[in-house]
């Protein structure tokens, strides 16, 4: 490591913010007049306690937007509204600590996820309002979140209690991911890898839920740039020489017949690291491209995500996409700490906007993996004559995949009390990264891998909390998300190597638990692994189901599957209005009922 970047927008368009607009009773005379200073109070309130506690996903910080005045009627809510245009706003959060008239004063914008403070308080009930406006959104056709404290404050009390505080972060944070996507590219880098149905790119989907566009490159661009030399010679030889000093050759585990020489090898590393800075630049411009007369390709596609197809068309001939997927989805690279990329191996499209939507909640790298085996107590014990156990005792999940599993997923960064963690990039220091580099080794590609290549091969430490998560696109239904809330485990040495090469030694490997609730799709490790809906999913440090569930209902999709806790399920009030004893039900009503956010 050599430098640790500062936040930088690295995408066309500016970062969205977050609008708060203080309501008031427009009723002049006495009673707005002592209603103006307090609600304006609470709306600086809430923007300081946001701006204090959250960030972009690219380290920037969120910027709050507040009204001009406080907004009692029609007028005034056309003015915030305009305001919000010119300043970017891309989620608003509306305050009051009293009654005023609903219709007058919420916020139409029909793609916006908008939520409601309504202060509890008996004075000027604020909680009166909220229960109008929710009721008026819900009418209109315009989900809003009801945030409601559960305690009773006093009038003008301009502290945000713990319940509320938590909502208004939760409902922040996946209203900026929305707001972030918006506009934004997924590049499709090849095609349909393998017959895999994640990997066709729905246009739909993209443009109608998640207000995306698709964009696409034949892998044969790589040749071009390759044989032309569009790329940064300069950074090409830095990242050589960075690769030479911190990425060390694990096992070649091929026959002798199927093994590269040196010299071959010593190829594929000049390859791999020229598809990588090919691949960043293709995603997001590169100004070094129009220095040497490449202005076009000088540009990029704007893209917040991506895909690279890799089997069988290219990898085939040339050396697999493994280095440069696992070094783009990293929070470092030969340039020091940076935001990771979000790129999806054999270009299954789904997964990759699962690990976006993962990186935009949690600010850190993610993990691609397919969901391989379930090692049952029994099965684990015939192979290897060790009975698991500890949080392992239930079985467990092989997360293996040779492609982007991210190099922080080592879990040789440390947390606050030096546990195993994934961090924002902004929390890495250049001792962690290193630490993450050396846990890792970089074994030659195995034999269908015809090109060869080189893949990563880590174990991930145990005992960190993780989120496993993967949407899929359902004829007749549409996309679907599910999710598992769990904890990594490990295994005694031998018993790890007895499993893992049973699967492939040369990639990395996470042992995942999910939290079991002994119901349905949660009633044992085994049922987790059966009712998953595809081969691939997406993981995320942290226990952040609650946050994925409000982002999915904010842009209408269903959960089909996940494990939890009630209390921290926060969806738009308009949810309770299809069933209140069958919250899973009422959410795949409701998202049916409003449709996708860009229809």
């Amino acid at each position: 490591m050599n430098e640790t970047r500062l936040p930088v927008n690295r995408l066309q368009g500016e970062m969205p913010k977050i609008g708060i607009r203080p309501i008031v009773d427009g009723r002049q005379g006495g009673i707005r007049e002592s209603l103006d200073g307090v609600t304006m109070e609470m709306a600086q309130s809430v923007a300081r306690f946001i701006s204090e506690r959250l960030r972009h996903s690219n380290g920037l910080p969120v910027e709050c937007v507040i009204a001009d005045t406080t907004i009692g009627g029609v007028a005034e809510a056309a003015r915030c509204a305009e305001k919000f245009r010119k300043e970017g706003v891309g989620v608003s959060i509306s305050v009051t600590p009293s009654w005023c008239y609903p219709m007058e004063t919420m916020d139409a914008d029909p793609h916006m996820p908008k939520a409601i403070w309504g202060f509890n308080g008996t004075e000027r009930p604020g909680a009166v309002y909220l229960a109008a406006a929710t009721s008026a959104h819900n009418q209109k056709g315009l989900p809003a979140f009801a945030i409601y404290g559960r305690d009773v404050q006093n009038f003008g009390d301009a502290t945000i209690p713990e319940d509320v505080g938590a909502k208004l972060l939760q409902f922040a944070k996946a209203g900026l991911a929305v707001a972030t996507m918006r506009g934004k590219s997924y590049l499709s880098m090849g095609s349909v890898s393998m017959g895999i149905a994640g990997c066709v790119a729905d246009e739909s989907f993209f443009a109608r839920y998640l207000g995306m566009r698709n964009e696409y490159a034949d892998m044969s661009e790589f040749v071009r740039r390759m044989e032309l030399g569009i790329y940064d010679r300069e950074e090409y030889e830095k990242a050589l020489k960075w690769v030479r000093d911190n990425c060390k050759e694990g096992e070649d585990v091929n026959p002798p017949h199927l093994k590269r020489t040196r010299e071959q090898k010593d190829e594929d590393w000049n390859t791999v690291v020229k598809m990588t800075l090919i691949a960043r630049d293709m995603m997001i411009g590169n100004p070094k491209l129009a220095e040497l007369g490449y202005g076009e390709e000088s540009l990029g596609r704007n893209a917040i995500a991506a895909g690279f197809q890799g089997q069988r068309a290219w990898t085939d001939y040339f050396p697999n996409g493994d280095f440069m997927e696992a070094i783009l989805t990293s929070s470092f690279d030969w340039n020091g700490i940076r935001e990771p990329f979000t790129v999806s191996t054999e270009n299954d499209t789904l997964n990759g906007v699962t690990m976006l939507f993962g990186q935009l909640l949690t600010d850190a790298a993610q993990l691609f993996a397919d969901v391989r085996t379930f090692w049952s107590p029994d099965a684990v014990e015939q192979a290897t004559g060790h009975r698991l156990t500890g949080p392992a005792e239930n079985g467990i999940i092989h997360l293996i995949n040779s492609g982007p599993a991210a190099l922080d997923w080592t879990g040789a960064a440390t947390g606050a009390n030096g546990e195993p963690a994934v961090k924002p990039f902004w929390s890495l220091s250049e001792s962690e990264a290193q630490a993450c580099l050396d846990a890792t080794k970089w074994c030659p590609a195995v034999d269908f891998f015809r090109g060869g290549g080189f893949s990563t091969d880590f174990t991930t430490r145990a005992g960190m909390p993780v989120t496993m998560a993967r949407i899929n696109l359902v004829a007749g239904l549409g996309p679907v998300l599910q999710l598992a809330e769990g904890y990594t485990v490990e295994l005694p040495d031998e018993v790890h190597d007895a499993l893992d090469r049973r699967t492939n030694p040369t990639w990395p490997t996470t042992w995942f638990v999910p939290r079991l609730t002994g119901r349905g799709a949660f009633r044992d490790v085994y049922s987790v692994m059966n009712n998953w809906g595809s081969n691939h999913a997406a993981v995320s440090y942290g226990h952040i189901g609650g946050r994925l569930l409000t982002l999915a209902s904010m842009l209408r999709i269903p959960v089909s599957m996940h494990n939890v806790p009630e209390e921290h399920i926060f969806r738009p009030a308009a949810w309770n209005a299809f069933g209140t004893n069958d919250p899973e039900g009422a959410d795949f009503r409701a998202c049916a009922a409003f449709g996708p956010l860009y229809k």
